[in-house]
C-alpha cells in the first residue's frame, strides 16, 4: 500500500468530519455506523465467494473506509485514539504473535502456528479459557468453527453424534455435496418447525461449557 494514497484518504475523511465538510459524515458516531461496517464485510465476502477481483478491490476499500471512519471519531475525542494507533497495534501484535517469524522459537506446520495463535492470544487478554472471545453475535455456524479451532488443545471426549458424522462424510467428495446436504438437514428441520441456527447455537453453549469443564 503506498503511503501517500493512504495518507490522501486519511484527508479527505478528515476534511468530510470538518467544518464546512459533509453534514452527514460530521454527525456519524461509532455506534451509527456499525450497519454499514457489518454490511461492507458482508459485501467483501460475497466479492471473495464470487472471485470478482474488481468487486474484492471495491468493497474492500469501502471496508478500510470504515476503519478510517472510526479512527477519526475517536481521534476526535478526549484520550481517543488515531489511525496511526490503529496501525501500529495491529503491527506489534502480528510481531508479537509470529516468533517464529520474527523471534527465536519454529513452528513446523500451520497448525502448529494456529495452535501457539491462540494460546499467546489468551495470554495477552489474561483470558482463563479458550472459549473467551468467542463474539456471541457471529452466525451459529461460525461461532462453532471457532470453538472447535480454539478448543483442538482441550482434552474432552468427541461430539456425541461424530462418529455417525464422519461415515456420513464419506459420502461426500466436494464442498458442493456438503452445501447441499446441509441446506437439506435445514430443509428438513424447517418443516418439522426446527429453528437449526437456535439449534447449533445452544449446542455450541453447551459445547462450551463442556471445554471449561477439562481446561
Amino acid at each position: 500500500m503506498k503511503g501517500s494514497h493512504f495518507t490522501q484518504l486519511v484527508a479527505v475523511l478528515d476534511q468530510l468530519r470538518s467544518p464546512g465538510g459533509c453534514p452527514w459524515d460530521a454527525e456519524q458516531t461509532h455506534q451509527s455506523l456499525v450497519e454499514y461496517l457489518i454490511e461492507e464485510a458482508y459485501e467483501s465476502v460475497e466479492a471473495i465467494d464470487a472471485n470478482d477481483s474488481e468487486a474484492m478491490r471495491e468493497e474492500l476499500g469501502d471496508l478500510l473506509l470504515q476503519v478510517v471512519f472510526h479512527a477519526r471519531i475517536s481521534q476526535e475525542q478526549s484520550g481517543g485514539w488515531d489511525i496511526d494507533a490503529v496501525i501500529d497495534g495491529i503491527t506489534q501484535k502480528l510481531i508479537n504473535r509470529h516468533p517464529h517469524v520474527f523471534g527465536d522459537e519454529r513452528a513446523s506446520s500451520a497448525a502448529d502456528v494456529e495452535l501457539t495463535w491462540h494460546q499467546r492470544k489468551a495470554k495477552e487478554k489474561k483470558r482463563d479459557s479458550v472459549t473467551e472471545g468467542i463474539p456471541e453475535t457471529l452466525p451459529a455456524l461460525m461461532r462453532a468453527e471457532k470453538l472447535i479451532s480454539r478448543s483442538k488443545s482441550v482434552d474432552i471426549p468427541e461430539p456425541e453424534y461424530l462418529p455417525e458424522t464422519n461415515q456420513l462424510l464419506q459420502r461426500f467428495s466436494s464442498e458442493e455435496q456438503l452445501g447441499d446436504f446441509l441446506f437439506a438437514l435445514v430443509s428438513s428441520a424447517n418443516s418439522q418447525g426446527l429453528d437449526t441456527e437456535a439449534a447449533v447455537r445452544k449446542a455450541v453453549v453447551r459445547r462450551m461449557s463442556e471445554v471449561r469443564s477439562h481446561e
